[in-house]
């Protein structure tokens, strides 16, 4: 890799490699450390091509949920499986993972500024702006530059296009799997609302168990299925389908008497 190569968007490898690095080594003991990320599913991520794979899944906090997903998906690819054990797997790290952001987020201070330069395609949100609602048209070239991270590698996206549990999924998204017909994987994380604050910077609460499971791609007919089809199967993919309502708050309760069984012994 030449000292000064540029992925699509302008960015230095280099300087993005060395930042995944330090980030990484920075954050890893939010997920085995000060809490427990357990995992589910890694071995799908070895089997993805390197391009034009779209990762969807419900959104806990602005950062921390991102944070953790280049955790998982490099030390999956680095041969571990369903743990991320051990840091050194960020020496060598994927250089062509974007995730879908809104642009206001990543302007506000240096943090976002450098998580930014790390992955983020920026976008203007079409609903929300500023703390206000509003309604405006959809910008073509934020639509253009999704298309040009599938085409680079892989795209992380928060459908509901917001932290709030069980909101409406934006059709953008749909619209997106219909154009560029990429893998599309489910994820479905829990645990980080608690573990930190809305941001996911700060540590809210130790000792809370986090769960990421990754699941078989969706087999979509990209030419068949309606825009409301993948609206409708990408609300359950990633559970925030209303009839879920009443069976996560049992999920989490198992899920958290196990990892106190676990801290016991």
């Amino acid at each position: 890799m030449g000292l000064f190569k540029r992925n699509p968007f302008g960015h230095i490898l280099f300087v993005k490699k060395w930042l995944i690095r330090i980030l990484g080594a920075m954050t890893h003991r939010r997920f085995r450390g000060f809490n427990e990320l357990q995992i589910e599913g890694s071995e799908i991520i070895k089997t993805l091509p390197d391009t034009n794979v779209l990762f969807i899944s419900n959104h806990q906090t602005y950062f921390a949920d991102v944070v953790s997903m280049f955790h998982v998906f490099n030390a999956s690819l680095s041969g571990r499986t369903d743990s991320i054990k051990n840091v050194g797997y960020l020496w060598n790290p994927k250089l062509n993972i974007y995730y879908v952001a809104a642009k206001e987020t990543m302007k506000a201070g240096l943090l976002p500024k450098i998580l930014a330069y790390v992955g983020s395609i920026s976008i203007e949100r079409t609903w929300r702006a500023e703390g206000k609602d509003v309604n405006r048209q959809v910008k073509m070239s934020d639509i253009s530059n999704i298309g040009k991270a599938l085409d680079d590698g892989w795209v992380i996206t928060f459908p509901q296009g917001t932290t709030t549990p069980f909101k409406p999924i934006r059709k953008g998204t749909a619209h997106i799997i219909k154009r560029y017909k990429p893998i599309v994987v489910p994820i479905v994380i829990d645990g980080f609302r608690r573990s930190f604050d809305k941001k996911g910077l700060r540590i809210k609460k130790k000792n809370i168990l986090q769960t990421f499971e990754i699941k078989e791609p969706l087999d979509i007919d990209y030419d068949k299925e309606t825009t409301e089809d993948i609206v409708k199967r990408i609300e359950y993919a990633i559970e925030q389908h209303p009839s879920f309502l009443k069976v996560i708050p049992q999920k989490e309760l198992e899920a958290q008497e196990e990892l106190n069984k676990k801290r016991e012994w």
